[in-house]
């Protein structure tokens, strides 16, 4: 089961974080991954919609950070990911100082070369 966790904003909308298997083959082992959206079930319809396919959120166990919040809310497509800390816990003792990226380079099929 995924690690994950929401915050409601003051407006309404929620930030979802959830921490997933890398869906690339050669990709990170894990991947923190932020949706900002209407509601919950809004926000991982939008991961499934992708093909992230068996998304789930049970609790609230790793909601996202304020640093979190705020990057999510600062690109454009509310949707975003970066490698997850090997621990599991965002902002513990070996915090990923890696940029987020949008979740396009993250499902980018390589093209093959011949």
């Amino acid at each position: 089961m995924a690690a994950g966790g929401f915050c409601k904003l003051p407006n309404g909308t929620v930030v979802v974080a959830l921490n997933l298997p890398s869906p690339a083959a050669d990709g990170p082992g894990a991947v923190r991954v932020l949706v900002h959206s209407v509601n919950r079930a809004r926000a991982l319809t939008r991961l499934r919609n992708l093909g992230l396919r068996s998304v789930y959120l049970r609790g609230n166990a790793a909601p996202p950070t304020p640093d979190e919040i705020t990057a999510v809310l600062h690109h454009p497509d509310g949707l975003i990911w970066r490698t997850a800390p090997d621990n599991g816990v965002v902002g513990g003792p070996d915090l990923v100082l890696e940029l987020w990226r949008p979740i396009r380079a993250l499902l980018r099929h390589p093209t093959a070369q011949t």
